[in-house]
């Protein structure tokens, strides 16, 4: 199965073709047709025609959107360690408002595409915003529980809008974020600047390492391979540019590597099996695409909302309490899955898995601002959360090697 790609199956029980749509690699997920990750995307049969082509215009404005949103996010964290809060608000800010139209009045293909790309930088920059000024564990708990509860219903209000107002109204719902700007605004929230000059040489490179990396779940040996020659440059850049562009004091803390890199890892079991239980559902209970969609919501629902009640329950304790115990709650999930095939225990294991993933987004995030000096706490943000992000990549890819 190609991740983002529309896949079709027989079953004998539903006695037609049930259909569904394999997974995003940007940090969202698609069933059917509804995009997931705090935004939504309806692709229609109809799209293609409109914009005069043969066929849905998905599979060339998804990979550019994917990109978007990895490189915006360490952009925009960039963007707001230099110039602070309010301008990184309102250039994401602005970004949304010039993707929006484009995507509802496009003519042509490369408009939607572009239009895709600046909806993708906009939210992308917006949620690491959000992240970098949350003061507490409860603030940052709300954030994340707040993100994963709407990639979980994100598909219900994409049928929704698409039903009611067409599938490119669908495409413009990033602008709905624009709503907290002005709230964020009001707080005039302040965080240390860096007085460096801009690192041109060190953000290019992050920008070529990150859309390398993108591409490494679809063509992995070309991309594989100038992701190592990009990140053996990067690293060169670093030694030269402690405080550039991607600082030593954040990549280099030994707290933010060990709250950072298991996020990752939950990410990556989290997303792979959001890509792998819905075809199993669909044979083993006999639904159809949309009911498996709308079945898969309600654990990825629990998930959410549950993940902030357990971040509260270990935000004082010792780190070694959520490295045990989000990790081991995401095994759960996948052995439960790998050892039976009700439905009712698929949908528990993904539960487990989405529980275990917010959750963890947000206590390891807490911990990884805390690990870096506050001038560099909205740059580890960018950083954190361009990990996650590259875990909700692989996670699906890793999926489609394990079981097909």
């Amino acid at each position: 199965m190609r991740a983002c790609g529309e896949v079709r199956q027989r079953s004998p029980r539903v006695g037609g073709e049930v259909r569904y749509c394999s997974p995003r690699v940007g940090g969202e997920v698609r069933y059917c047709s509804p995009r997931v990750g705090g935004d939504v995307r309806q692709h229609s049969p109809r799209g293609g025609h409109e914009l005069r082509e043969q066929r849905q215009p998905s599979g060339v404005v998804l990979p550019h959107e994917r990109w978007a949103i990895a490189v915006g996010t360490p952009l925009v964290a960039g963007l707001q360690r230099r110039r602070g809060v309010r301008t990184a608000l309102l250039v994401g800010a602005a970004l949304v408002l010039l993707g929006a139209p484009l995507v509802v009045l496009a003519p042509a293909l490369p408009f939607l595409v572009a239009g895709s790309a600046l909806q993708g930088l906009g939210p992308a920059g917006l949620t690491t915003i959000a992240m970098s000024i949350a003061g507490s564990a409860r603030a940052m708990g709300l954030v994340t529980a707040s993100l994963a509860t709407v990639r979980a219903a994100s598909p219900l209000a994409g049928d929704v809008v698409a039903g009611t107002l067409g599938w490119r109204a669908t495409l413009a719902l990033p602008a709905l974020s624009l709503a907290a700007v002005p709230f964020v605004l009001r707080r005039r929230p302040v965080t240390p600047l860096s007085g460096s000059t801009f690192d041109m040489a060190g953000a290019a490179l992050l920008t070529a390492l990150v859309t390398a990396l993108v591409f490494v779940p679809h063509t992995w040996l070309p991309a594989g391979g100038a992701a190592l020659a990009v990140g053996a440059l990067l690293a060169l850049r670093l030694r030269a540019r402690p405080d550039g562009f991607v600082p030593v004091e954040v990549v280099r803390a030994p707290m933010f590597l060990v709250a950072a890199g298991p996020a990752f890892l939950l990410a990556v079991v989290n997303f792979g099996m959001m890509y792998a239980l819905p075809p199993l559902l669909a044979r083993n209970a006999g639904w159809s695409g949309g009911q498996v969609g709308l079945a898969i919501t309600w654990p990825l629902l629990f998930g959410g909302l549950a993940s902030y009640l357990l971040l509260m329950c270990t935000a004082r304790s010792r780190l070694l309490v959520p490295l045990v115990l989000f990790p081991a709650l995401s095994v759960a999930g996948v052995v439960l899955a790998a050892v039976s095939d009700a439905w009712a225990a698929l949908l528990a294991a993904q539960a487990l898995a989405s529980l275990a993933a917010a959750s963890g987004q947000g206590a390891f995030a807490t911990r990884a601002a805390a690990a870096v000096p506050d001038g560099e706490r909205s740059a580890a943000m960018g950083l954190f959360n361009l990990l996650y992000l590259l875990g909700a990549a692989f996670g699906p890819a890793i999926a489609t090697l394990l079981v097909g």
